[in-house]
């Protein structure tokens, strides 16, 4: 795999809108000033917004060639050292017929985005190039008044300040989006998201002792478009990874979650990985609900007990998040309730 260049000060990041057309969006389009602002300013990058990123919903939804042709071209330009995805939504994957998967590979760069984003992922790591689960426009670089401590840090250590190793820790609090949800809207610009002091931390769901292996997953709700394409990775290609996954804020109930993990059940996935990591719910009510899903289908009917299930893990949907890298060799400590990064996330 290959590993893209680290962020400094004075390089360019460009944006892209390659799933939902909502930065373009009247209504939203003060997300994108906030963005541009604080990357300018706090972490003193330069941005270009893509040709067709800010020409709302309707557009690109008619036209995919459109966002695959933005993707494309922020590959070749060689003045571009990040792409940002601006949000997801549900159908990233009719962009595929315009990728050109060597343009990926011979002009690396970090890319950056989380839910239906997963196929872009997915896309680069068919190409062989590592990006990064997490930090997306509309989600993360515009959160209203300021970006929360932890996903700050996390965006630091892993695109700006690589360590050799670095301890993927939990959140030190939580963000309530069932019942506290801070609409975006520019009335609220002003209003900060009221974090929740986080009493539960990591918890294992199963198994025990230490595994390392790659990283590879993304968002659980968009693997049902991924199965049976180019992009969805072989038995062989899961072989020794830690998966990762999370649900979205489309409230998975816990039968399609038991169906997808049968599915993967069935591939022979649980039988060649080394572990599990799971994202906090976007839904705190399903909090309990999915770790007994995990638990049966993944423990009882595939016979895996001893698979290790780090469960709570802060990327997603469920804030604050951090980065997860594709690709990166990562430990899982079922003892101590740890997940590392083995090698610098970013060259």
């Amino acid at each position: 795999m290959i590993k893209p260049s680290h962020l400094k000060k004075g390089d360019t990041v460009a944006i892209v809108s390659l799933s939902a057309g909502t930065l373009g969006e009247s209504w939203a389009i003060h997300k994108l000033y906030i963005a541009r602002e604080r990357l300018e300013r706090d972490f003193g990058l330069r941005v270009t917004v893509m040709p067709n990123a800010l020409k709302g919903r309707q557009y690109l939804y008619e036209h995919p060639e459109a966002r695959a042709a933005d993707l494309m071209d922020a590959f070749r330009d060689k003045s571009v050292k990040a792409i940002f995805n601006a949000i997801g939504g549900d159908d990233t994957i009719r962009i595929l017929p315009y990728i050109d998967f060597d343009v990926i590979r011979d002009n690396p760069k970090i890319f950056t985005g989380f839910s239906d984003t997963t196929t872009n992922h997915l896309m680069l790591y068919k190409a062989g190039l590592i990006s990064y689960y997490g930090a997306s426009v509309m989600n993360n670089f515009s959160e209203y008044v300021r970006i929360n401590d932890y996903t700050d840090r996390m965006i630091r250590k892993t695109l700006f300040e690589p360590c050799e190793t670095l301890e993927i820790p939990s959140a030190p609090y939580w963000y309530d989006d069932e019942d506290e949800k801070i609409w975006w809207s520019e009335e609220n610009m002003n209003t900060i998201k009221p974090y929740h002091p986080e009493k539960i931390g990591y918890e294992v769901l199963q198994g025990a002792g230490a595994v390392e292996g790659e990283l590879l997953g993304g968002c659980i709700d968009v693997f049902v478009e991924l199965l049976g394409t180019s992009l969805w990775p072989t038995r062989d290609a899961w072989a020794g990874k830690i998966m990762f996954l999370e649900t979205s804020e489309d409230d998975t109930s816990c039968e399609l979650l038991t169906w997808y993990l049968r599915n993967f059940a069935a591939q022979g996935i649980f039988d060649v990985i080394r572990g599990i990591i799971v994202g906090k719910p976007a839904r705190r009510s399903k909090y309990e609900p999915y770790k007994e899903v995990y638990r049966r289908v993944v423990g009882f009917e595939a016979g895996h007990p001893e698979l290790p299930i780090l469960y709570n893990v802060n990327f997603g949907h469920a804030e604050p998040i951090g980065i997860i890298p594709y690709g990166v060799r990562c430990r899982l400590d079922a003892d101590r309730r740890t997940l590392t990064l083995l090698e610098p996330a970013t060259a």
